[in-house]
This record gives structure tokens, sequence and C-alpha cells, in this order.
């Protein structure tokens, strides 16, 4: 049977490259990097060149990235931290209604701290429009965090003008860039980013490790406690082997990028054809331009997404039905229901995303596969023969 993996939002495989440039830290340079001796010293030396890769793929310092376990742990560390070193300035904070539930469930939680939030809805296209968080902008307002690119349907929100606004109005801006980094070209600077969340594993580096840039001169109040790692900024002895893969991992994206992303919009526009001619009644959620090059996301409707998810793995293809932080979910998708869609509607969702391993070799075999699965699961739909019987 085949195997084609087609969830590479979820998680990429890692790459042989990063895992050789991680191998001497996890056996030979093994010391903690807080010790004065050698085998310490090697391995605090490496962090910081890790560190010095890591800020030169952004522009920025490199006194500017701390390294985290994840990108989950870098937006509560920068939503949590900013909330409380800046509670005496105000207690009002801004999202979008698209975020991942890395930012959502922390909004609500500073919500239960006496924190005001504001959840700003995105348009039918799942993007944000700048002037809407504008409009939701008052004196107490003290962050904006929206989310760089969505992890469902793919969209690309305009980080830099929601940047610039947040500026204008002397309000920190975070954005969680976990999906887009490694894929779009980011500069901090030039986006008007004072925060911004990272996790390697989502460009072929190591589960377990991500990383938090802060703007010089933005205060934000310490998440972990306990000693005086990271510059005394994140309290836990640093994963070094992770640490090490991250760097590299993103060096290699850098590098790659434009001849990764060609070869994966092929794909990912092939397959999107070859569903959209052999598949009716679906939606195609997100808009159709302004988002990665990975990602397709449709709707089919009367059918449900995790029989439709279940039915494809048994066919050897790899696919979600939205967030894989959510996959237990019998919800449907917060991000579909936000675009407008109804809930019988959003329950037959299905995310393709594609990687550099992706190949045009399968698109046959991937569309062929739906479209039997889709036809196969309609059959068994009393709705589904109904809605026929009234087209005809």
């Amino acid at each position: 049977m085949k195997q084609i993996y087609l969830d590479h939002a979820a998680t990429t495989q890692l790459d042989e490259a990063v895992l050789k440039k991680m191998m001497p830290y996890m056996r030979d340079y093994y010391g903690n990097p807080s010790s004065i001796y050698t085998i310490g010293r090697e391995s605090k030396r490496a962090i910081e060149e890790a560190r010095d890769i890591v800020a030169s793929c952004f522009n920025c310092k490199n006194s500017e990235i701390y390294f985290t376990s994840c990108g989950t742990e870098s937006d509560n560390w920068a939503i949590k931290g900013v909330c409380a070193f800046n509670k005496n300035k105000g207690k009002h904070i801004i999202t979008s209604n698209i975020e991942h539930h890395a930012v959502l469930d922390t909004f609500l939680y500073m919500k239960k701290q006496g924190y005001e939030i504001t959840v700003v809805p995105v348009e039918k296209n799942g993007i944000i429009d700048p002037l809407k968080i504008e409009k939701e902008i008052r004196k107490d307002t003290i962050l904006i965090s929206v989310m760089f690119a969505n992890n469902e349907i793919g969209t690309i929100q305009p980080i830099a003008e929601i940047g610039s606004i947040a500026r204008k109005n002397n309000i920190i801006f975070h954005t969680d860039a976990v999906q887009a980094a490694g894929t779009i070209p980011i500069d901090v600077k030039e986006m008007n980013i004072d925060l911004m969340s990272i996790s390697a594993h989502k460009f072929y580096g190591p589960k377990g490790v991500g990383a938090l840039y802060i703007r010089r001169g933005i205060m934000i109040d310490n998440l972990f406690h306990g000693g005086g790692q990271e510059r005394t900024r994140r309290a836990a002895t640093e994963n070094i082997s992770g640490i090490i893969g991250l760097a590299e991992a993103l060096k290699l994206s850098l590098e790659n990028m434009d001849y990764n992303n060609n070869h994966i919009k092929k794909i990912r526009d092939a397959v999107k054809r070859g569903i959209e001619q052999k598949i009716p009644y679906i939606i195609y959620n997100g808009d159709p331009s302004q988002r990665l090059v990975n990602n397709i996301n449709f709707c089919f409707r009367f059918i449900e997404g995790e029989a439709l998810i279940l039915m494809l793995d048994f066919k050897g293809i790899s696919a979600s039905s939205g967030s894989a932080c959510t996959s237990g979910s019998l919800d449907p998708s917060h991000v579909l229901l936000a675009l407008g869609l109804p809930h019988e509607i959003a329950h037959g969702s299905l995310r393709l995303t594609f990687g550099r391993d992706s190949s045009m070799e399968d698109v046959d075999y991937i569309v062929d596969s739906i479209a039997q699965v889709v036809d196969r699961l309609r059959q068994m739909s009393p709705l589904y023969e109904t809605f026929v019987k009234e087209q005809g």
C-alpha cells in the first residue's frame, strides 16, 4: 500500500542533515551549559551559535531570541508575560477569532484573571481587516496578538499593517508564526513585530523545542522561575540538541525556500484542480491566493470529516480535518465556523498540507482516493440522496 503523508501542518519529518547536526550534542557534548568546565562551555558555545543563526533568519539581534520548549510555551509566555508586566497600564487585549488554541485559550485564561478581551472576526476569506483591529483599540489596550498564517485554512494575515497600527498606538504586537516560519520570509523589523513564536517541528526540525523573539525594549514577566538560563528570562536546563536542530532546520528551510515552495505549490494546485473537477458540492475554505503554498482545505457536504480521514488512512493517506491539537474533539473547527460555515458543513472538512517530500506522481492517487471515499460516504447518507433528487 502507498504511504502518502499530507499533514505537514501538524508536524514534519526530521531532516537527516538536522539529525546529523544534533547527534554530537546528544552523545559527546552533553555538558550542562551553565557549567564552567570545558564540556559545559562547549554546550554554551553551540547554543549561542544557534542563537546567532536564528536571529540572522529574522533580521534581529541574537539577544532578542529566547529558546523555549514549543510554540505553545512561546505563545503563553508572550501573552501572560505582557499582561503581567503591563497590568498597571491597562487590562485590555485583542486577538482574532481564528487563532490557534494556544493563543485563544490563553486569552480566555487572562479573562479569568480580570483582563478584558476583544476577539475580532475575520472576513469570509479568513483574513482579518486591520482597520477592524484599529477600531477596537482603547486607551487601556496593552496587547494585540494575531497569527501570521492559519494552521487550518492557511490564510496569511497582513502582519506588517497590523504591526504598524500597534506601533503607532504604542501597543505591544505578538504574532504566532508557528506555521509561517521556514515557509515565508519574515523580517521582524520591517513587519513591526514585537514578539513572535516559532516551533522547530513545523520546518523539519525536532519536536520539543521552539523560540520566542522579544524585541529589545519590550518588557514582559517571566513564565518560568528557578534558574538563570536564557539570560535569567527562562529557567530550565537548555535542550541543547533541540536548539541546535531548530537553528539548522530553520537555516536549511530558508536556504531552500524558493525551490521547496515552487515544488509544493505545483503539487497542491494539481490536487486542488483534480478535487474540484471530480467532486461536486464542495467548498474551498480560505483565500484562494493569500495563503500558505502547502495548504488545501475543503468542506464536502453530507459527510463527516472524521470518517473521511479514517477511510483515507486505509488507503495509506495521512490527512486531517483540522488542527492536530484538537483532532480528538467532536466539535467542528472554530476556524471554519468563523468563516460563517454552518456546523453541518464545517463537520465535513478535509485539510491537506503538502511538504517537500510530496510527489507529483501521487496526485492522481490522492484525487481518486478522495473522490472514491467521498462518493462512498455520500451513498450512505439519506440526506445526500434527498438533496440530489431535489437538484434534479
